[in-house]
């Protein structure tokens, strides 16, 4: 089995120590820079093979995705891993993959065994995307449209910065399934290209999942926003209807309030007053049935 070197958070000096030493200058700076901000990819230099790895991990609690960065310099003898952390944030676990790695197993199959985990955690990820969407379909109707479209803006800019990571890894893993990258290694597996292969298929059916989220996402949008009109055509309905109702009895207050001596309503006592308020009271009720029965109110 080929060396596996797994670094947490290095200094330059461990770096050098452990490093090949025709290793490019600017890939040790790549290395030694902090944090996890790095752009997913693979260079095949004389010799090794340097990566930059990215792995998003969802935080459900905090309904937030951060990333998780594992810089490679693979060579014939020895897999170097180093690991970069952010404030706050755990750093990517390779215990697990490095338990499922066995004796005979060659540096170039220990990668692809990282290369195959890290490609879980992104499926896991869409799994993780589309149940979030699929539990803001089931409450959409109970939250407020500015909830759900903060959410949904929210959901779409997280879903865009895993699309931006996931393009340039699924090229990389296709890199070396297609033989541009060559991995060094001292016996050369003729599977490896093919393992890669499935890896990169599977990367793929993350891309197509993103791409359903992102689709999902917009079905949910335009549910909340026409929700909302609907909500709102029937504020500016039930209005209208109120203000009918107040329209008709106005409407005749201010024709009995004309200062006219002839017009006979006046000549009738204490039955033009009543009068005028029947009309009021039959002309309300005609207006609330008909409102009531065309569901306005």
């Amino acid at each position: 089995m080929g060396e596996w070197i797994d670094l947490l958070d290095p200094t330059s000096d461990q770096l050098r120590a452990t490093l090949p030493p025709d290793l490019h200058e600017s890939d040790l700076t790549k290395l030694a820079a902090p944090g996890a901000a790095g752009r997913p990819g693979l260079v095949d230099h004389d010799g090794h093979v340097f990566g930059v790895l990215i792995v998003p991990v969802a935080d459900r609690p905090a309904d937030d995705v951060f990333y998780q960065e594992i810089d490679v310099v693979l060579t014939a003898e020895r897999l170097i891993t180093v690991r970069k952390t952010t404030p706050g944030r755990p750093a990517f676990d390779t215990s697990v993959t490095r338990e499922t790695c066995r004796p005979d197993d060659g540096t170039e199959r220990c990668f692809y065994r990282l290369v195959d985990a890290i490609a879980d955690r992104y499926l896991d990820l869409v799994d993780d995307v589309e149940d979030e969407i699929g539990e803001l379909e089931d409450h959409v109707e109970q939250r407020s449209p500015a909830a759900v479209g903060l959410q949904v803006r929210r959901l779409r800019h997280q879903i865009l910065h895993v699309r931006r990571t996931l393009a340039p890894m699924r090229d990389a893993v296709r890199a070396v399934a297609d033989g541009r990258v060559r991995l060094p290694a001292i016996d050369p597996s003729p599977a490896i290209q093919h393992d890669f292969a499935g890896v990169h298929d599977r990367l793929l059916r993350a891309a197509d999942g993103l791409e359903l989220a992102h689709d999902l996402l917009a079905g949910v949008r335009d549910y909340s926003q026409a929700k909302a009109a609907q909500d709102q055509n029937d504020v500016i309905r039930r209005l209208t209807a109120v203000a009918s109702l107040i329209l008709v009895p106005t409407f005749i207050v201010g024709l009995y309030g004309q200062n006219f001596l002839d017009m006979p309503e006046f000549h009738w006592g204490i039955w033009g007053y009543i009068w005028s308020w029947g009309l009021i009271l039959v002309v309300t009720l005609v207006q609330l049935w008909y409102f009531r029965r065309k569901r306005w109110l």
